[in-house]
């Protein structure tokens, strides 16, 4: 695995943090009169930098902006119709977006950390990466 793939994890994984906040949130304001829910989003960044002009060996490689910096946004949802009673937030969609925004950071951490215990490995000397 290399490094520019180990910065990316990293990424994703700030990335999965900050996601789990704003769920976290929608979850805790369910009750909350006129709340709006909150996404996070980083499509325009990911279409951006897929069109970008830095070159790769293969068109299916990620680019180098997208593991540079964090870019992504929280937006207030633009829907109206209030799903739970008092406002917009469906404990169901954001319950669901938990466990698998969960997952996710699960797979990347474990992804680092089997990186770096190869590392560790072929230090000690007992293998190769």
């Amino acid at each position: 695995m290399s490094v520019s793939t180990i910065k990316l994890l990293e990424r994703f994984i700030d990335y999965c943090a900050e996601k789990n906040k704003v769920i976290s949130n929608n979850i805790a304001n369910v009750g909350t009169e006129n709340y709006r829910r909150q996404d996070i989003s980083f499509d325009k960044v990911l279409g951006d930098t897929l069109n970008s002009n830095i070159k790769t060996t293969n068109e299916k490689h990620i680019k180098a902006n997208l593991i540079e910096q964090n870019n992504y946004s929280i937006q207030n949802s633009k829907i109206t119709e209030y799903t739970s009673g008092v406002n917009n937030v469906d404990i169901e969609k954001e319950m669901a977006e938990l466990a698998e925004n969960t997952l996710l950071f699960k797979f990347a951490s474990k992804k680092i950390g089997d990186y770096y215990k190869g590392i560790q490995n072929v230090i000690k000397g007992g293998g190769r990466l």
